[in-house]
């Protein structure tokens, strides 16, 4: 069986992520190729990868099985509208940009594609991403696979029944890294402020939350648990938590959440 080509049209930090994670796990530099406006990046990508790289898209897009593309919301429809058509009845098409629904894609390049929505986070830079994944009903269980395969080389993905959730996807993980820098932020200052000098209230913080996430990750109970068992009677941390609750800090999260839900929506009304 020939092994599938994958051409990625922008070739961003997001598309490099994944050139490297496939790389690295099973996929050949002469099943890639790249294509973007930036000649340099092009020619870093070449150097660095060894990959096909061309500023033409509709060359790659007769090239590929699967197209993934990753340029800024904003232009994806003239990007569609100037690749060749017809195109393949089997070329996949995956987007990895925001706000852009299948049934935009649909209507700008064809209904019958086999279309997957992806909603990526950016450890995805460090091999550490998830992604959640929404494939129309045209995809076949192969390319489900092929798109996991290329998805799961910068971390791990997981599948959504109904497209609307990509918003819940987007509040949760594809937002949620600036909460957890936003709460080492304030836990560094608060740190300094007690009297600690700034880079060791900043290193006690990264390094505890990278070892309070490992744990979660490995642990085999929720983090209710985790907490209650870091959680003293009587101690300091349950002072603090105590604190937290008092400013409900569950809330805060729920509505922030929440507001970025509603905007993933409405961006994608808005870019529709």
């Amino acid at each position: 069986m020939t092994a599938p080509r994958i051409g990625f049209i922008g070739a961003g930090n997001m598309a490099t992520s994944l050139i490297g994670g496939m790389l690295q796990n099973s996929f050949k530099a002469g099943q890639i190729l790249a294509s973007d406006t930036s000649a340099e990046q092009l020619e870093r990508l070449h150097r660095q990868f060894g990959i096909h790289t061309t500023t033409d898209n509709a060359e790659l897009a007769r090239d590929c099985d699967v197209l993934v593309l990753s340029v800024k919301p904003q232009v994806m429809q003239a990007v569609c509208a100037a690749l060749p058509a017809p195109r393949r009845s089997s070329q996949l098409v995956i987007s990895i940009a925001a706000g852009i629904t299948c049934d935009s894609l649909a209507a700008w390049l064809g209904a019958d594609t086999p279309l997957i929505r992806c909603m990526p986070n950016t450890p995805a830079l460090r091999g550490q991403g998830v992604s959640g994944l929404f494939a129309v009903p045209r995809v076949s269980a192969e390319q489900r696979k092929l798109a996991e395969s290329i998805l799961n080389a910068v971390g791990i993905s997981l599948w959504l029944e109904h497209e609307s959730q990509i918003d819940a996807v987007t509040a949760v993980s594809g937002s949620g890294p600036a909460y957890f820098f936003y709460l080492m932020e304030a836990m560094t200052d608060a740190g300094e402020q007690l009297g600690l000098p700034r880079e060791v209230a900043e290193r006690l913080t990264l390094f505890t939350a990278l070892g309070a996430a490992d744990m979660a990750v490995h642990s085999d109970v929720d983090t209710a648990e985790l907490r209650r068992r870091v959680t003293s009677p009587n101690g300091t941390t349950e002072r603090a938590i105590n604190s937290f609750a008092a400013d409900d800090l569950p809330g805060m999260v729920a509505r922030a959440m929440r507001a970025a839900a509603e905007r993933s929506a409405e961006l994608s009304r808005e870019l529709a």
